[in-house]
């Protein structure tokens, strides 16, 4: 009788195998967490039944979890790629530390300390973070580069403190490592005025540390904000261009004249029923199609336009007015052409110029 259930268990975690968190796992995550947290507070003794039954639960769905993936990816031939990931690390640990530490006799109130790790089963699934990972990796080497100008005035400065202050604060200032431990609050900006140098050059060397730690954070955030810039850019050029090259206007163009459209075009994501033009209003843009549907309120008859169609040419044409109103009738993915843009676009792409003219073309015919 159990059979059916365990399939139904299988399948249920088996569809999201991957590395996507589940809204399940999530729960489990935000359940161990605080149960873990309560079991550390005496004030929480007389519910230490409901808690203790509530790791376990956690506990059972995370090593399910991970008994399921074993074989979905041994399933797909991958089970050696998946183990040695750091995604199959995480879903071992999550699964393993506890049970270990209490089979090796730790204390439980210790070893259910081991279920914060289980935190770390919701890095993959933030996108921001594996954004930041590669901004990471990226920047690798200025970031290093700047922790070695942090290490150098660091080292430098207590070897400068230890000499000056030394006789003057033995306690403070009396070996290496202690004058190490101030640099390190004082250029971090965090600590000074527990250790305060007394002469004038140790004061001297104090604020050149304090400065230069000004200086080196400085240097890491603007490096990490180029480098989340850059990968914001890559990511928007990526989806502008999947979304181009989905828009059947620009199916003949070759990957250069998409990358140079890409550039040029910019992404609106809209709701359903909302007014995109107004009819009289000045046109400094055209739009692009990429998913969804608007639609035209021409006089006597409305129109709907699909994927793949354009608007708001007509404005760019050479009348500036807006000769109809239009909205979305569902959600819609629209690509904006400004008009300098458009001017350029069509400059430099004449086959582009002779479509969108006969179109326009078409729809003042239509529209008599």
């Amino acid at each position: 009788m159990f059979k059916p259930l365990i399939s139904a268990l299988a399948q249920f975690t088996a569809a999201t195998a991957g590395r996507n968190m589940t809204k399940a796992a999530y729960v489990a995550v935000t359940v161990g967490v605080l149960s873990m947290v309560l079991l550390t507070d005496n004030r929480a003794r007389g519910a230490r039944g409901w808690v203790d039954s509530l790791l376990w639960t956690c506990l059972a769905y995370f090593v399910f979890e991970w008994l399921v993936r074993l074989r979905h990816m041994r399933q797909q031939g991958r089970l050696s790629l998946y183990v040695s990931s750091s995604a199959g690390i995480v879903d071992a640990i999550g699964a393993l530390a506890v049970p270990a530490a209490l089979l090796l006799g730790v204390d439980p109130r210790t070893a259910w300390l081991l279920g914060v790790l289980w935190v770390l089963k919701v890095i993959p699934g933030i996108p921001g973070l594996r954004q930041l990972r590669r901004v990471l990796v990226l920047e690798s080497g200025p970031l290093v580069s700047v922790l070695v100008i942090f290490l150098t005035v660091v080292f430098l400065a207590s070897v400068a403190e230890y000499f000056l202050e030394r006789d003057v604060q033995p306690q403070t200032f009396g070996s290496v490592p202690a004058a190490l431990w101030w640099a390190v609050v004082t250029l971090t900006t965090t600590g000074y005025g527990d250790a305060v140098p007394v002469t004038p050059l140790g004061r001297m060397v104090a604020a050149a540390v304090m400065i230069s730690g000004l200086g080196v954070f400085g240097l890491w955030t603007g490096i990490l904000a180029t480098g989340f810039a850059a990968e914001t850019r890559r990511d928007n050029f990526l989806k502008t261009w999947e979304s181009v090259s989905k828009v059947p206007f620009f199916a003949a163009l070759g990957p250069a004249a998409i990358a140079d459209v890409t550039h040029m075009l910019r992404t609106m994501e809209l709701p359903a029923r909302t007014m995109i033009i107004r009819k009289g209003a000045q046109g400094d843009c055209m739009y692009f199609i990429a998913a969804g549907e608007v639609e035209v309120e021409l006089p006597g008859k409305k129109v709907q336009l699909g994927e793949g169609a354009f608007f708001g040419e007509m404005a760019l044409l050479g009348n500036n007015k807006r000769g109809a109103n239009v909205s979305t009738t569902k959600v819609s993915r629209l690509l904006v052409l400004d008009l300098v843009d458009f001017r350029v676009l069509m400059a430099r792409h004449p086959d582009l110029a002779e479509t969108i003219d006969a179109e326009a073309r078409r729809r003042a015919l239509e529209n008599k």
